[in-house]
């Protein structure tokens, strides 16, 4: 049987993951989605749109989705959803979790790789990132919450664009762009996404096409002279084959963000053993800082593309399609909070063949 996809919702107080929420509730898309949400969030759904017995903490629709109330852990109620739905009590294909405004959806990411029965019946689909165009810079500087909730993202949506001004928005979209370079980023009003934006975006599934904006590398490129990859100010790399991103503290008022990328390229291949070692160890070390992880990998020895991702220490790695006529090369995106940047880029440069 396949499993149901999992879409995680997330984004700080005040961001419109409510409004999304109703959308997707009420709405006539002709998709069996069921909601699970978090009753001791800032906003909750079934006080405004739901008449429910206090008793009752899973509601059918009248469009055929499902809301669900979880009033005790998130295993609990997505393996009770599953029970319902095996017994055909209700139906569904898909599932959407809202996340408290001031969570970490980490634990929640990880609970579909922790948990036998949930990993049984689910996979989890993406991460979708709700930021306030409004209250987003300032969030971001205050609350570390909210720059993992941005750090997380297989999607970003900036929302209520309507209420500043376009320059506005382009600050804030450069910002969330170096915060976290794999995940596309889009401006909403009122509201209003695309569902086919938010489900089915395969962020957590290996084959999946890697993400990594290639804007991301252009945004202080300098004249370097057709050597083809971005450089840091304050090194010398002249012939090291990979990028380098800058210390990205300018565009949004000298503030230096705890969530930040880097971007790893070359095109030459990795000695396998030795970067099994290396990404063991560093995992060990700064595994619960890295919030995620995720790269097409060149390996000597194999004409097919090794593909990996990862969130915190658990890392999972997949051999993918072969190299064909494309040109050979790793590329590997990593945020996480205060990293190590240099000591892991050099590290990855020791473990070429």
């Amino acid at each position: 049987m396949a499993l149901i996809p999992v879409t995680i919702l997330t984004g700080f107080l005040g961001s419109g993951k409510t409004t999304l929420l109703k959308h997707i509730l009420t709405e006539e898309h002709g998709k069996k989605i069921a909601v699970i949400e978090n009753e001791f969030g800032e906003e909750n759904i079934d006080n405004d749109i739901l008449v429910q017995d206090n008793q009752e903490n899973i509601v059918q629709m009248s469009n055929g989705c499902i809301c669900c109330t979880i009033r005790g852990d998130l295993v609990d109620a997505l393996n009770e959803l599953w029970e319902q739905r095996k017994n055909k009590k209700i139906s569904f294909d898909r599932v959407v979790i809202e996340t408290t405004g001031v969570a970490n959806p980490g634990p929640v990411a990880q609970t579909f790789f922790m948990d036998d029965d949930v990993a049984d019946h689910y996979v989890l689909d993406a991460v979708v990132t709700l930021v306030d165009a409004k209250h987003g810079q300032q969030q971001l500087n205050e609350h570390e919450e909210a720059q993992r909730q941005v750090g997380f993202a297989d999607q970003i949506f900036i929302t209520k664009t309507d209420l500043v001004t376009p320059a506005e928005v382009d600050a804030l979209r450069n910002r969330l762009m170096h915060m976290n370079p794999r995940a596309p980023i889009a401006g909403i009003s009122k509201g209003i996404v695309p569902l086919n934006a938010v489900l089915d975006l395969k962020g957590f599934n290996l084959n999946a096409k890697l993400d990594i904006d290639p804007h991301f590398l252009e945004q202080d490129d300098h004249d370097h002279a057709d050597c083809g990859h971005d450089h840091s100010h304050d090194h010398d790399h002249s012939t090291c084959g990979h990028d380098h991103s800058h210390d990205h503290h300018h565009g949004h008022a000298g503030h230096t963000d705890r969530i930040q990328s880097f971007v790893f390229r070359s095109d030459k291949p990795f000695d396998h053993k030795k970067l099994e070692d290396f990404l063991g160890g560093i995992l060990e070390v700064f595994g619960e800082k890295m919030l995620r992880y995720k790269g097409v990998l060149y390996v000597k020895g194999s004409n097919r593309k090794v593909v990996f991702q990862g969130v915190h220490q658990m890392m999972g790695s997949d051999l993918a399609g072969p190299w064909g006529t494309e040109r050979k090369q790793t590329r590997m995106v990593f945020i996480g909070i205060d990293l190590p940047k240099d000591t892991l880029l050099a590290g990855l440069e020791g473990c070429l063949a």
